[in-house]
């Protein structure tokens, strides 16, 4: 629900976080004034900083400063919950000791501010976000993040007893972002890159972290020395260092230990859990909407807010329970890729207002170097474009929140590429099940769907897993080989310059996919859990937090002010069904009704067709859906990638692609680009071509928006 951005003396440093002068200063936050002397400067520095990120919070921003001037925080609000003064931010103990920001959304908030009001706690506010300040002030950390229940980022400041200790903290699976770097003695955190900026920050390409796939595989970022807080983590900086603490992570049953709870009880309880979460989701004080595709995870959520609002009375934000609005996106009818009549259907059904969105060649034009500016990453798809144009539609229509689908797939194995891993183990938990019982059946299963997945890699321009060197079992059944699928979308090294290529020669990108795990959690990949549980964990720790919940989630929605709350990724829920067997999220099926395959899958798909992903999740929104989607194969949300030759895309291209600007960035092969962009448009295009040309565009664009140095071999040197 909002920015921030703060400013932190590292230990040992000595000097403020700016130096230049004092001046006294009013710092009124929640009503309460505390003269004291600040650095000008660093008031500045904070404010022109969360300005640059005023789209996260354009309703009211804030700044507290400490005496000793080694901590600044700014904060930018979206206001959502508490629309009064009382909900402004920096949030403040009240004792004036604990300070804090926070971004996003604590959930199940009037039961934890009771327990927090029995430990004697008094609330200065009826935000969600004070609840950070209560719980750290009753638990202490790290205890107090267990009992935080939703999607956050928040930096808090304790200086209780005469110390000082500072804890920067991310949700569970990171849907909120959070970033840091160090600039002289100055430790710098944000919701986003751009805000370091107003620090004095200039951006560096890490040539390395982008060619190795340390941006989306571990803790770096495009950029040099800018690192991102890790999804379950917290950094604590206390005058002994700076500690990285991880408090959660995802874990599943030993794969040899058989399943003992019935169909019925398994279903009856994701049911229970996505209800209740999809329940606690729908409090605000402003109206909340829904983002509806022609898929059944958004469906699902759809359905339940409607039944929740008409059979309980729930109220959808400040709404009356009559309301319900969804958005959609709508692409070229002919493209393949557009499910808007499947989403118009489903509304109809339900008896709900939905607003489409039209993204035509005009709109991804227009949009797409705002959009790359905002999710500061390359993409290869416009996907993330289209959601940027969606996200528009909200605010348009004064709503502030929308409830989204991410993060069902994730758990209920609806990506094609988790099937073959389904495929690669029996199923201890579910020895009955005629997959477990016919090892010949599931071998050649395993076989044709690795097949399969290959042939759609190759029809929608992916790297293939050929291109890679054989890597030895870094850690057991198909976690290597699972990273061909995660790799998948990663550039081919023939995009790089000739000095890259050499530098990189010799190493293999799955190896920083495993290196970006920690030993015990490898072991557990070697030997507890099922292969479909490894590459699930590996997904949600990689693709989920660093891309779909980035480009295709909060960057492109708070570029409009618009918050996105996730359903599917209630920790409650995943936690419940991380737990169950492989066999009820995939069913092997033959006589499954598989109905309009999408632009994926094609009738040679046929091993792939004969399992039925996300299976459990079907049964339990079975009565929130039409029959329509709970037959319907998943489709992914992706962009057309056939565009005319001499059209608006391929001129916005050749614009952004010239000789000059590529030669600019310092790590791509100029020749490369100029060979796609010949082949990359029209009514047969080459789609590794189109996909080289649409991530280097994202890095043109962020070149030039954010003035990226252009690289050189010292970008490609490991950081300190």
């Amino acid at each position: 629900m909002c920015g921030f951005s703060a400013c932190i003396s590292l230990p040992g440093a000595t000097g403020h976080c700016n130096g230049n002068g004092t001046a006294t200063n009013g710092v009124t936050t929640n009503g309460h004034t505390t003269p004291h002397k600040v650095t000008p400067t660093l008031q500045t520095q904070l404010q022109d900083s969360v300005d640059l990120i005023n789209h996260r919070g354009p309703d009211d921003s804030g700044i507290w400063i400490s005496n000793d001037e080694t901590v600044g925080l700014a904060h930018c609000r979206l206001s959502i919950n508490d629309l009064s003064v009382a909900g402004r931010q920096p949030l403040h103990s009240t004792d004036q000791q604990i300070h804090a920001v926070v971004n996003g959304e604590i959930y199940d908030y009037d039961r934890i501010r009771q327990e927090c009001e029995a430990e004697g706690y008094q609330f200065q506010s009826d935000s969600d976000s004070e609840l950070v300040l209560a719980l750290y002030k009753i638990h202490g950390a790290p205890e107090f993040m267990k009992h935080l229940r939703g999607e956050f980022a928040f930096v808090l400041h304790d200086e209780r007893n005469g110390t000082e200790r500072v804890i920067a903290g991310r949700d569970r699976y990171g849907i909120k972002p959070l970033v840091y770097t160090t600039i002289g003695s100055k430790l710098l955190l944000a919701s986003e890159a751009k805000a370091f900026k107003a620090f004095g920050w200039e951006a560096r390409w890490d040539v390395r972290g982008m060619v190795d796939g340390g941006w989306m595989f571990d803790e770096r970022t495009l950029f040099r020395g800018v690192s991102k807080v890790l999804p379950g983590h917290y950094l604590e900086i206390t005058g002994d260092g700076i500690k990285n603490v991880k408090y959660w992570d995802a874990e599943y049953e030993d794969k040899t230990k058989r399943e003992t709870r019935t169909i019925e009880e398994m279903v009856t309880g994701v049911r229970e859990k996505l209800v209740e979460a999809v329940r606690i989701r729908l409090r605000a004080d402003v109206p909340v909407g829904i983002y509806l595709s022609g898929g059944i995870d958004s469906s699902a959520i759809a359905g339940i807010v409607t039944e929740l609002a008409r059979k309980e009375n729930v109220k959808i934000g400040n709404e009356a329970a009559t309301r319900v609005t969804c958005f959609s996106v709508e692409f070229p009818e002919t493209s393949g890729f557009d499910e808007s009549q499947i989403a118009e259907r489903t509304a109809e059904w339900l008896g709900v207002k939905t607003i489409k969105k039209s993204v035509t060649e005009e709109t991804i034009a227009q949009d797409f170097t705002d959009a790359v500016y905002h999710c500061e990453h390359h993409h290869f798809d416009f996907n993330f474009v289209a959601k940027f144009a969606l996200s528009t539609l909200p605010r348009d229509h004064g709503v502030k929140v929308v409830l989204t689908g991410e993060g069902a797939d994730e758990h209920f194995a609806g990506y094609k590429y988790f099937s073959g891993e389904f495929l690669r183990e029996v199923d201890g938990a579910m020895p009955d099940t005629p997959l477990a019982q016919n090892e010949q059946l599931r071998s050649d299963m395993f076989t044709a769907v690795q097949s399969e997945l290959n042939d759609v890699w190759s029809r929608h321009g992916a790297t293939p897993a050929s291109d890679r060197p054989t890597p030895p079992s870094i850690a057991g059944p198909g976690a290597t080989e699972f990273g061909d699928h995660l790799l998948a979308w990663h550039p081919a090294s023939t995009l790089f310059a000739p000095w890259v290529q050499a530098a990189h020669a010799d190493y293999d990108c799955r190896q920083t996919i495993l290196n970006s795990h920690a030993t015990d959690v490898q072991a557990k990949m070697r030997s507890r859990w099922h292969p479909l549980h490894t590459a699930m964990y590996l997904w949600k720790k990689n693709a989920l937090a660093n891309v779909l919940l980035s480009c295709l989630g909060d960057r492109t929605e708070m570029a409009h002010s618009v918050e996105a709350r996730t359903p599917f990724l209630d920790h409650h829920l995943t936690e419940y069904v991380n737990r169950l067997p492989p066999s009820v999220k995939i069913n092997y099926d033959t006589e499954m009704d598989h109905g309009e395959l999408g632009p994926t899958l094609n009738e040679t798909s046929k091993a792939l067709l004969k399992l039925n992903e996300k299976w459990i999740l079907r049964e339990a929104v079975r009565p929130y859906i039409t029959d329509e989607l709970y037959k319907r194969k998943k489709h992914p949300f992706l962009a057309p990638a056939r565009w005319a030759q001499g059209g608006p895309l391929h001129s916005k291209f050749r614009a952004i692609l010239t000789q000059e600007a590529v030669e600019q960035l310092g790590f791509v092969d100029y020749p490369t680009i100029r060979d796609a962009m010949e082949v990359a448009w029209g009514d047969k295009p080459n789609p590794k071509a189109f996909r080289q040309l649409v991530n280097t565009a994202a890095w043109v664009t962020l070149s030039q928006r954010l003035g990226v140095a252009k690289a050189d071999e010292s970008d490609w040197e490991l950081r300190k």
